[in-house]
């Protein structure tokens, strides 16, 4: 079996050891020892680096990626968990497609000012009523399990 040291972990993983080092401080990672002041890993760290990457891409939080993992280090996927950051992102692009055609809209609108023009304005509302512009977070799917869990 292959064991890599941290510099090389971060060379072909393209994460800086820095943030190794609070992966493994966060046990998404495990170091198997040390030669010299260096930290070891087994190969197999890349694959769990790689679901860390696509976890963070997809939005989730390291204490959601965490979860992710068995405590061997294996990947234990709750397919519910997909399936609830999936509807997350559903609802992100159909907000953030309502701005994108409000604005051009009000980009091309014919009125003479953005503030004569009645779609603007609405969106001025609904901003100002913060239906539009906070992204709200949810829960995250493990605080969710426990309100269940406990309720």
């Amino acid at each position: 079996m292959k064991y890599m040291d941290i510099a090389e972990v971060a060379q072909r993983s393209g994460v800086p050891a820095s943030t190794l080092r609070y992966y493994e401080e966060k046990g998404l990672i495990a170091s198997i020892g040390r030669r010299g002041l260096r930290r070891l890993f087994d190969a197999g760290v890349l694959e769990q680096l790689a679901l860390i990457a696509l976890g963070r891409a997809a939005g989730f939080s390291l204490d959601e990626i965490a979860l992710m993992f068995a405590p061997d280090g294996r990947p234990r996927i709750e397919r519910r968990m997909l399936a609830a950051k999936a509807d997350e992102i559903d609802r992100n692009i159909r907000r953030l497609s309502a701005m994108r055609d409000g604005l051009r809209h009000a980009a091309a609108c014919p009125a003479r000012t953005h503030m004569e023009c009645p779609t603007f304005r609405r969106m001025l509302r609904a901003a100002a009523s913060g239906a539009i512009g906070r992204r709200t977070r949810e829960p995250s799917f493990e605080t969710r399990l426990k309100r269940r869990s406990s309720g």
